[in-house]
């Protein structure tokens, strides 16, 4: 499913990382560290966001160490899909193999915390409900959404090699 409704969760540039994922909870499992995520610079976020909410963030939204525990902890509070201004390369990638959306929105300034948001990840389309305004913005293509489809990258892979699309332990070239 390409599109997602929720309410926004704002955030400012260069969230970091480690924030998202405090490193003094890595021995914990995910479920605790997702617990945690953000805490420090908003500390209602993890125990009110609900499934399907949408970040909204400013520049460089994760950066900072490429721990994929930083993605992951969004995950497992079945964020929506993640709109920001910009995004660290690694975090970026990490956003996807775990299956939420993530798309460039140059526009976030614009969103403001509660704003009842939609977002077309494939449509490339983020529509404010709230405030009656529509974005277009450069989609994810379908390959990728199918891979997101699935949960991420793990369990598309898995998907393939189950329906025989992708052959395992053949020699490489």
């Amino acid at each position: 499913m390409s599109t997602v409704t929720g309410k926004a969760w704002v955030f400012g540039d260069e969230v970091n990382s480690d924030v998202m994922a405090p490193g003094v909870y890595f021995k914990e499992s995910n479920e605790v560290m997702a617990s945690h995520c953000c805490e420090a610079i908003h500390p209602d976020f993890a125990k009110n966001v609900e499934p399907g909410d949408i970040v909204v963030a400013g520049r460089n939204f994760g950066i900072g160490s490429a721990r994929e525990q930083a993605a992951l902890s969004f995950k497992y509070l079945k964020v929506g899909a993640i709109l920001a201004k910009s995004f660290a390369r690694i975090y970026y990638r990490n956003t996807l193999n775990f299956g939420i959306p993530a798309l460039v929105f140059p526009e976030a300034n614009e969103i403001s915390a509660g704003d009842e948001v939609t977002v077309d990840a494939i449509a490339g389309t983020i529509e404010n409900k709230t405030k009656c305004k529509s974005y277009k913005v450069s989609p994810i293509p379908e390959h990728l959404m199918d891979m997101i489809a699935e949960g991420g990258l793990m369990p598309y892979l898995n998907k393939k090699i189950a329906m025989g699309e992708i052959k395992t332990g053949a020699p490489l070239p």
